[in-house]
């Protein structure tokens, strides 16, 4: 008994130096752990293990070209319309009630925008045009909430590899449903957005599980920034493949990126495990590290503590700013390319190639770190830009370094609010996203139909309409974000939904 009293001081020392140090002392055995402390095991932490490339980094790296392929099969439409449409645009005679507000058109520019010379094969209206781009996300809109808690309770490896699958089955099957009609056209967009709708929040639910907080902002920037990436190929590859005529033109690039995703989903299923403690080849070293760290993770899901997300402020201004980012981010993506066409003229080459420099921006800045200051940059950025565009008339060059810079800017959100469903709640990161991305998904459809309203005449007035309307969203919707959402983890990770559970917040 003596003995033991006299080693326990030193040992009970070194725990108090790893828990209060900034850089953590490796623990050599389980032995250690269990000599260390009485207490729970999760106390201590390990070092990042020495090894350079592990299981989390094979997760981030598959969840990058994931999204990737996600965001290819979700804006290939924003260029191909340009070619499935009957041309509107003609010489300045066409429209003398509002020449002196439109571009001139350059020479040789002809009835189609299309440098092969084809015209589109569907007549369809500005209206219409952008209820048809907005259809995937009244799909998108139902499947959020649902997809983050299926990733908690079945893991996300499976929601989110099945959403992707079912995704690219119906990207391939998509110019044949456009043949046959417009209506089942809109139904399959729609269907994409159902399958599409779980894979932002089963990858919240992967990443609270696998990735230390320290890493969090680095790896989920890497993982969501390939959702910029995917942008950045897709807009210029459309563009060439609608106009080299290639598998029928337009219809090639529902077939390529399709393709794409079900060759992704193939290394997914191999390669991806929901939790450390499944993997079959992740070593000790890298086990322990994550599970030592990520102790606010439960292993099980739990209750959702409903009115404590009600009454949260941070939830709400979470969930606002998700909004706002996405009315903005959503206008750019979907109607970049239209603008482009219709008012500064860029043929179907070009039109592919530089909506895709603003995104190529924009993922480069999706790889800052820091919360508060991601936000103000990725925000009100954008937004000063948005107002920017207002003023650049028919100036092509000031128009694409505008949009560079304000859409780029908007790259660096994703190491700010993207990664705050982690923070608040590592237990409900899955359902956290999935809250804030449905209500987040409205803009995807209202404002293709908005601008589609407000751009019926294709003039630089009803341009500047739309820019203002996104930046003055922007604007409102940040401030609750950089006052009021904290970092910490909140007290109702832990808590059940029941009665009882819910007296232990108040």
């Amino acid at each position: 008994m003596d003995m033991k009293d006299e080693e326990q001081p030193p040992i009970q020392a070194a725990v108090r130096v790893r828990q209060s140090s900034l850089s953590v002392a490796v623990v050599d055995s389980d032995k250690a752990v269990a000599e260390a402390s009485s207490g729970p095991v999760p106390n201590l932490h390990y070092d990042r293990p020495r090894a350079w490339w592990g299981c989390r980094h094979t997760l981030a790296f598959l969840g990058f070209l994931g999204f990737s392929t996600v965001y290819a099969m979700r804006v290939n439409l924003s260029v191909a319309i340009v070619a499935m449409v009957k041309s509107t645009s003609g010489s300045d005679d066409d429209k003398p009630s509002f020449a002196n507000d439109s571009c001139p058109v350059p020479p040789g520019w002809g009835d189609s925008s299309n440098s092969n010379g084809k015209d589109g094969e569907f007549d369809w209206s500005e209206t219409t045009q952008g209820l048809i781009l907005g259809s995937f996300f009244y799909g998108y809109l139902f499947t959020n909430f649902p997809g983050g808690r299926a990733a908690e309770y079945f893991g996300g490896k499976r929601v989110l590899g099945l959403g992707v699958l079912l995704t690219a089955i119906f990207t391939v099957v998509s110019p044949v449903c456009a043949k046959v009609s417009t209506g089942l056209f809109v139904a399959v967009r729609i269907i994409e957005g159902l399958c599409e709708g779980v894979t932002f929040p089963a990858m919240n639910n992967l990443l609270a599980t696998w990735i230390p907080p320290m890493e969090r902002a680095k790896f989920s920037s890497l993982v969501f920034a390939g959702s910029q990436f995917g942008t950045v190929v897709t807009l210029p590859v459309s563009g060439w493949l609608c106009d080299s005529g290639f598998l029928g033109g337009w219809p090639s690039v529902f077939y390529v990126f399709g393709g794409l995703g079900l060759l992704w989903s193939i290394a997914w299923f191999l390669l991806v495990f929901d939790q450390p403690d499944t993997h079959p080849r992740i070593s000790q070293e890298e086990k322990k590290y994550i599970q030592s760290y990520c102790t606010a993770k439960k292993s099980q899901p739990v209750s959702i503590p409903w009115m404590s997300l009600v009454t949260s402020l941070p939830m709400w201004c979470l969930t606002l700013v998700h909004f706002g980012q996405n009315w903005g981010f959503y206008t750019l993506l979907t109607e970049l390319p239209t603008y482009l066409n219709n008012i500064q003229h860029f043929d179907m080459k070009s039109n592919g190639l530089v909506s895709a420099l603003p995104y190529l921006i924009m993922w480069i800045f999706s790889l800052v770190y820091i919360r508060k200051l991601s936000m103000v940059i990725g925000i009100y950025g954008p937004m000063a830009g948005l107002v920017a565009m207002c003023f650049v008339d028919c100036d092509k060059t000031l128009a694409i370094v505008v949009l560079c810079i304000a859409v780029g800017l908007n790259g660096a959100i994703y190491s700010g609010y993207m990664c705050s469903h982690q923070d608040l709640s590592p237990n409900l990161a899955g359902t956290l996203m999935g809250i804030t991305n449905t209500v987040a998904a409205i803009p995807g459809f209202v404002t293709p139909v908005v601008t589609g309203a407000l751009t019926e005449e294709q003039t630089l007035s009803s341009w500047r309409a739309v820019f203002l309307i996104s930046a003055g969203v922007y604007l409102v919707t940040n401030i609750g974000y950089l006052l009021f959402v904290p970092v910490t983890v909140q007290p109702w990770n832990d808590q059940s939904s029941s009665p009882e559970g819910e007296q232990k917040r108040y």
